[in-house]
């Protein structure tokens, strides 16, 4: 008998603070015309004191947990992707385990930037299918705003914080990810990357006080590199899946900016109505974008069951994935704790 891992719950969860273009243009040299024109984004969450990669992990959980009707004691595994830790040690997927009071489960993060949702989709995928696990949490999380110089006009419109999670069930029903293609260039980690911080450069008090700390990126390069790499990669799921583009009824790609998805569209020849979009509230949450998307999608009637949704994404590593997912809550389900 074949498993699958369908997606019975999702949920997310973003910071209070509101920060929008206007305010922006009190700090760097922009404006809201500028930043909506290139970008798409209009504001995005940013964390205030006492929040963090694994409260907003945690939130975004709980609802997922909620959605799906299941409790603590009905997750046998906790997985975080995420390139903003709380911690260097121990994985933010340890504080959420502990948050939620899941007692008897594995729990590891996964590191792979704004690709790390689909790169997450497919481990819990197959550990499902391999049978270690039967009911996984999985959640990306992203604080960008902690690796942000807010000095910097080129990057700090781009980004935001957020959490979305979903809930993967072991099903003998043909549900959830059905295929994926993942890739990466690691010579080209200089395009985007946090340099500092790591111990190949120990943030010492003056690589503290410098840009090194912070994030760069080569955005003419990135943005070509991007395109290049959803598409072709979304090809590469699309054929594992013996579907087409004509059968998805949505595009959830990975919020980094409105031209890059336009782009993206243009190439693949798809209507930029058949994509999903809600970056202009959020701007990029690396990771958490397409959860994020995909829980805002569902609710607004968007995506529904039984349809097909191509999901796609690229960020730094370089790294770039794209899956097919079927989107639907299989007739029967696993026993769930009372």
């Amino acid at each position: 008998m074949a498993l699958h891992a369908a997606i019975v719950g999702w949920g997310m969860s973003v910071p209070t603070r509101v920060v929008t273009n206007a305010e922006l243009s009190t700090m760097v040299d922009t404006s809201d015309e500028w930043i909506q024109s290139r970008t798409g984004i209009k504001e995005r969450r940013i964390i205030s004191n006492g929040e963090s990669t694994s409260t907003l992990a945690t939130a975004a959980s709980r609802a997922a947990m909620a959605m799906a009707g299941v409790q603590a004691a009905d997750i046998d595994m906790v997985i975080v992707a995420t390139f903003s830790p709380d911690r260097p040690m121990p994985a933010t997927a340890c504080r959420v385990q502990a948050a939620l009071g899941i007692t008897n489960a594995a729990a590891f993060d996964i590191a792979a930037a704004c690709s790390g949702f689909v790169y997450g989709l497919t481990v819990a995928t197959s550990l499902i299918q391999s049978g270690v696990a039967k009911r996984i949490l999985f959640c990306a999380a992203d604080v960008v705003s902690h690796y942000v110089n807010w000095n910097d006009r080129n990057t700090c419109v781009l980004f935001g914080d957020g959490a979305g999670a979903v809930v993967l069930e072991a099903t003998d029903q043909p549900y959830g990810l059905l295929s994926s293609d993942m890739g990466a260039a690691g010579d080209r980690e200089d395009l985007l990357m946090v340099e500092a911080g790591g111990t190949c450069l120990p943030l010492t008090a003056e690589v503290a006080a410098s840009d090194r700390r912070f994030l760069s990126m080569n955005g003419r390069e990135i943005f070509k590199l991007a395109v290049r790499g959803m598409e072709e990669s979304s090809h590469a799921a699309l054929n594992k899946a013996n579907l087409t583009l004509a059968d998805m009824a949505v595009v959830v790609p990975h919020q980094a900016n409105q031209r890059i998805i336009e782009a993206i569209a243009e190439r693949l020849g798809v209507p930029i109505q058949k994509f999903y979009m809600n970056l202009e509230r959020y701007g990029n949450t690396s990771a958490a974008t397409i959860p994020m998307a995909l829980t805002e999608a569902v609710a607004e009637g968007v995506i529904h069951n039984d349809t097909y949704i191509l999901l796609t994404a690229f960020g730094g590593g370089l790294t770039w994935a794209s899956a097919v997912v079927r989107w639907g809550i299989p007739s029967t389900r696993l026993p769930i704790t009372q």
